[in-house]
C-alpha cells in the first residue's frame, strides 16, 4: 500500500505477566508533597562495565555497528524512581524523584526541561571511541531508559524488579514510571532508538562516562568505563553456507536493545507477529512500548526497543507474510502462555456490583496518512490512522467469551471484582466475532470503539467499518493512576484472541496501559473518495454502545484535526498539531 506519512509516530513496549483474575495493585509512587532539592537524600548511583573487552559485528547485509558496549547504572541504597507525567497535551512534561528521608518516600521535582518527552534521559551517556593509533574516531551521547534491560548486581537485591520494562513513547503518552531497583543495574544502550555507527573491523577503545548535568543532578562520580572493542565483519552468506540457515537466527551479532529482558511482549510488532511489518513496510514509522515498549499496536510499526540484527528481522519478517497471528509468539524471543478465560459460561443471575470499574478513554488519533486503497479496493482514496483506548482504572477490564457449540460468535460477559480480586459479578457484554482477514485472524470483542470523520461543525461525515477489537495491551499510556499495572500479561494478540476453533477466550486490558490498533490494518481507515477537501476531525470513541460499565462515560472520545486536500488518486492530508503534540 503506497501511503504518505507526514510526522512519525513514536510509541512504547510492553512486557512481563500478572495474574488476570487477581486485580493487579502495583500503584505508582507513594503520594508525597514536592520537597525542596536538598530536603532528601537518593540512591547511590554507580556506572559499571560488565566486560573490559567486548567483540562487535558489522554485517555485510546491514553495514553498521550497534554500540551495546556492556555499560549499565548500578542503585545501591534505595531504588531511583522516577515519575515523568504532564497534566494535558497542553502542559509540558515534568519529571520528580523519589526519594526517603527517615523511610519516607518524598517526592523530588527535577529541574525544567530535564525531559521533553517519555522515552527517557536524553544524552545520558557519552561515548567516544578511538583507534589503536589513539585518534578519535567516534564521540556520540546516547539516551536512557532507566527501565532497560536489568539484573541484580548482588546476591541479597530484591528477586524482582517492580518497575515497567520499558519507556513508553506513544505520542500521546500521559504518565511513566522509570526506576533502578536497588542493587540492580540498568543497560545505558539505548537499544533501536539509536543508530548504528560506520566502524571498519578492526580493534578500538570506547570510553563511556555520564553526561556532566546528570552527574550533578542524581550524585553520579566522574569515572567513566573504558571497553576494548573488536569490530568484526561478517556475511550472512557464509555463515549460512557454514552453518546452515538454523543457525542464521542466533548469530552472534544479535543486540538486546533495552535488552533481552525487554524482548517481550510490549516488544511485540503489531499485536504479535503477524502483525510485524513486511519488508515493503520497512519505512513504516517507528514504535515503542507499556512494556517493554513493546510495539506495538495492531500494526506495521517497527518494535522499539529492542532493536534486532539483521538475521533476527529478516525471521520476522518472514513470519510476518503468513497469514494471521503466530500463536504464543511475541517479538521473536519468547512466547507468552494465553490467558485464560472461566471454564464454564457463568451461571445465575448477573448483577453489577457497587466495586471499583474500568474507565476507558481515547487517545487522538496519529499515524495518519492517506492510501491508494491498494490494500481495501483500488481506485478509491483512504484516509488510514492509528487509534488507541487505554484504561484509566482503577480496575482491569476483564471481557470473556463463550461459544455454544456450532455457533459462529460467542456471548461476551464483563466481570467484576472486589479490591481483594476476588470476583463478585458479571454482565452480559455483546459478543465477540471472529474476523478470518489478513491481519487479523482472531476473535474480536464487538462494540468496544468506533470511528467518525467529522465534518468542522462536528457532524458525522463517514463512519468507520471497524467496530470489533481484540483487546491487549499494547501501550503504557499512564502508569501514574490508581491501581496501574506496570507488568500486564496479555501485551499482544497471540497471547488473548484465541483460534478459529476456539470454544472460549478472555480479553483483559489492564490499568494504565491502551489497546492501539494502527493504520495498516484492514478497517483502520475512512473511505474518502468522495468527500470533499476540508477541515475534519477524526472521532476515536471508546464504548459507543455503553454496553460496558465504566466509572464515567463521558471521556470516551477524542478528536484530532485533519486538513483534506489534493485530487483524486493523489489526495493528501496536513494534521496540525494537537496542543503540544506536534507528531501525527
Amino acid at each position: 500500500m503506497t501511503r504518505t506519512r507526514n510526522i512519525r509516530p513514536r510509541r512504547p513496549l510492553l512486557a512481563g505477566t500478572t495474574a488476570v483474575a487477581a486485580m493487579a495493585v502495583t500503584a505508582g509512587l507513594v503520594a508525597a508533597t514536592a520537597e525542596p532539592a536538598k530536603a532528601a537524600a537518593g540512591p547511590k548511583l554507580s556506572l559499571i562495565a560488565a566486560t573490559t573487552s567486548i567483540t562487535l559485528t558489522s554485517w555485510k547485509e546491514e553495514p553498521g555497528v550497534y554500540l551495546d558496549l556492556g555499560t549499565y547504572l548500578t542503585a545501591e541504597g534505595t531504588p531511583l524512581e522516577l515519575k515523568v507525567t504532564r497534566k494535558s497535551y497542553k502542559d509540558p512534561v515534568t519529571i520528580t524523584q523519589t526519594v526517603y528521608e527517615g523511610g519516607k518516600a518524598k517526592a523530588k521535582v527535577l529541574p525544567k526541561g530535564t525531559v521533553k518527552d517519555f522515552s527517557g534521559l536524553r544524552d545520558f551517556a557519552e561515548i567516544t571511541v578511538t583507534d589503536k593509533a589513539g585518534k578519535k574516531v567516534l564521540s556520540r551521547s546516547e539516551d536512557f531508559c532507566p527501565n532497560n534491560a536489568s539484573g541484580r548486581v548482588r546476591p541479597d537485591a530484591p528477586a524482582t524488579s517492580k518497575y515497567p520494562e520499558s519507556c513508553p513513547t506513544n505520542p500521546f503518552t500521559l504518565g511513566s514510571v522509570w526506576g533502578v531497583e536497588k542493587g540492580w543495574a540498568a543497560n545505558t544502550y539505548a537499544g533501536s532508538y539509536t543508530e548504528p555507527v560506520m566502524l571498519a573491523a578492526g580493534t578500538y577503545t570506547a570510553k563511556v562516562g555520564v553526561a556532566k548535568k546528570y552527574r550533578d543532578l542524581f550524585g553520579i562520580a566522574n569515572k567513566p568505563a573504558t571497553i576494548k572493542v573488536t569490530v568484526q565483519e561478517r556475511s550472512y552468506e557464509d555463515e549460512q553456507s557454514a552453518t546452515g540457515p538454523a543457525s542464521r537466527s542466533s548469530a552472534s551479532g544479535k543486540h538486546a536493545g533495552h535488552g533481552a529482558a525487554h524482548q517481550a511482549p510490549t516488544a511485540h510488532t503489531g499485536h504479535g507477529s503477524g502483525h510485524a511489518p513486511t519488508p515493503a513496510q520497512a519505512a513504516a514509522p517507528v514504535t515503542s512500548g507499556a512494556g517493554p515498549s513493546y510495539n506495538v499496536g495492531h500494526g506495521p510499526l517497527k518494535a522499539a526497543p529492542p532493536t534486532l540484527p539483521w538475521a533476527l528481522k529478516k525471521q520476522q519478517a518472514a513470519r510476518s507474510m503468513r497469514v494471521g497471528d503466530t500463536g504464543g509468539q511475541t517479538d521473536g524471543s519468547r512466547k507468552a502462555p494465553a490467558l485464560q478465560p472461566l471454564s464454564k459460561r457463568p451461571a445465575g443471575k448477573p448483577s453489577v456490583p457497587d466495586v471499583p470499574k474500568p474507565d476507558l478513554r481515547s487517545l487522538p488519533a496519529y499515524g495518519i496518512v492517506v492510501s491508494d486503497g491498494e490494500k481495501d479496493i483500488p481506485g478509491k482514496d483512504y484516509l488510514a490512522f492509528s487509534a488507541n483506548v487505554w484504561n484509566a482504572g482503577p480496575a482491569q477490564l476483564v471481557v470473556d467469551g463463550f461459544r455454544s457449540p456450532g455457533k459462529a460468535k460467542m456471548d461476551a460477559y464483563q466481570y467484576f471484582y472486589d479490591a481483594k480480586g476476588k470476583q463478585v459479578g458479571y454482565t452480559p457484554t455483546g459478543t465477540m466475532e471472529w474476523d478470518p482477514r489478513p491481519g487479523h485472524m482472531h476473535w474480536h470483542f464487538t462494540d468496544f470503539a468506533s470511528y467518525r470523520l467529522l465534518k468542522a461543525n462536528k457532524k458525522e461525515a463517514v463512519r468507520s467499518g471497524k467496530e470489533a477489537f481484540c483487546l491487549a495491551n499494547t501501550d503504557a499510556i499512564d502508569y501514574t493512576v490508581k491501581n496501574a499495572n506496570w507488568h500486564p500479561f496479555n501485551t499482544d494478540l497471540s497471547t488473548a484472541c484465541g483460534a478459529e476453533n476456539s470454544i472460549s477466550v478472555r480479553e483483559v486490558l489492564d490499568v494504565g496501559s491502551g489497546d492501539t490498533y494502527s493504520q495498516d490494518l484492514p478497517g483502520q481507515s475512512f473511505d474518502i473518495t468522495d468527500v470533499p477537501n476540508g477541515t475534519y476531525y477524526i472521532q476515536v470513541l471508546a464504548n459507543p454502545e455503553k454496553r460496558l460499565k465504566e466509572t464515567s462515560v463521558d471521556n470516551n472520545s477524542a478528536l484530532r484535526k485533519i486538513v483534506l486536500g489534493g485530487k483524486p488518486g493523489k489526495r493528501t492530508v496536513t494534521v496540525p498539531a494537537h496542543d503540544l503534540v506536534n507528531e501525527n
